[in-house]
C-alpha cells in the first residue's frame, strides 16, 4: 500500500486536517476538516484520489467547519460518534463565540462507533473511544504498521486528546480531566512506543515521546490529579 498522508493547517486555530488513504486503489478519507475544503479536494484530485468519507474525531467548531463543504463537493458521507451530537447542534453558537463566519452544520450519515473500523483501501483504522476533551471523542488507530519514513510504524489520529508536550483542554462543555487522562492511559499509552500520533494541533509526536516527556502524562503516572 502506498500511503498518502497530507496535513492542511487551518486558521484561525492552526487546526490539523488530514487527507489519508491508499494510492494503489485511489481512495482517501478526510479527518477533521476545519476548512480549506476547495484546496483539499483539489489536492485529492491531483493525487488521483476519490474522497470516500469524512471522519471526525469530535465535533468542536475548529474541526468541523469544513465538513459540509467537503461533503457537498465530493458527495462523501460524514462519520461521527453519536455522543458528539450536542456539540454538533451547538456549532453556530461556538462559531459566534469565537468570531467565526457562519457555516452549514453538516448532517451525520454514519455513526462512528468504538470497536468498529474505518476502511480505506488496505488501510484499516480502528475506532477507539477517547472522551474527556469532548463527548464522543474517538481516536483512529491503524490496525497494522504502515510503510513510513524510517520504516513500518503504526499511526493514530488522536484529535485533541494528546499533543506534543500537552493534552486536550477540559474547560469546554463536556470536558473532564480525569476522564481525559484515563482515555490517554487506556487507549494511547497502550500503543507501541513508536506509534506516530497525529494530533488536532501542532506537530506529530510518538507514544514513547509523550510517555517519557509529557508533563501531564508524567504527573498522572505519579498519582497527581488535576482539574
Amino acid at each position: 500500500m502506498r500511503l498518502p498522508l497530507e496535513t492542511f493547517v487551518v486558521p484561525p486555530f492552526a487546526e490539523n486536517t488530514y487527507l489519508v488513504g491508499d494510492l494503489d486503489v485511489g481512495r482517501a478519507i478526510v479527518i477533521d476538516p476545519g476548512g480549506r475544503a476547495d484546496e483539499l479536494v483539489a489536492r485529492a484530485e491531483q493525487l488521483g484520489l476519490t474522497i470516500q468519507a469524512v471522519v471526525n474525531t469530535h465535533a468542536h467548531v475548529d474541526h468541523v467547519a469544513g465538513v459540509a463543504d467537503i461533503c457537498r463537493l465530493t458527495g462523501a458521507p460524514f462519520h461521527l460518534h453519536p455522543d458528539a451530537a450536542p456539540s454538533l447542534a451547538h456549532l453556530p453558537a461556538q462559531a459566534a463565540m469565537f468570531g467565526m463566519a457562519p457555516f452549514d452544520v453538516p448532517a451525520v450519515d454514519h455513526a462512528l462507533l468504538p470497536g468498529t473500523a474505518v476502511q480505506v483501501g488496505a488501510l484499516t483504522l480502528d475506532v477507539r473511544s477517547t472522551p474527556g476533551h469532548a463527548p464522543g471523542h474517538v481516536t483512529l488507530v491503524a490496525r497494522e504498521p504502515v510503510a513510513m519514513e524510517g520504516g513500518a510504524r503504526r499511526l493514530a489520529f488522536c484529535g485533541d486528546v494528546i499533543f506534543s508536550g500537552s493534552v486536550g483542554r477540559v474547560d469546554l462543555p463536556g470536558g473532564d480531566a480525569a476522564v481525559l487522562m484515563e482515555s490517554i492511559e487506556r487507549e494511547i499509552l497502550t500503543l507501541p512506543d513508536d506509534t506516530v500520533l497525529y494530533a488536532g494541533h501542532g506537530s506529530a509526536t510518538t507514544v514513547g515521546q509523550e510517555r517519557a516527556t509529557n508533563p501531564f502524562v508524567r504527573a498522572w503516572q505519579r498519582g497527581e490529579r488535576f482539574a
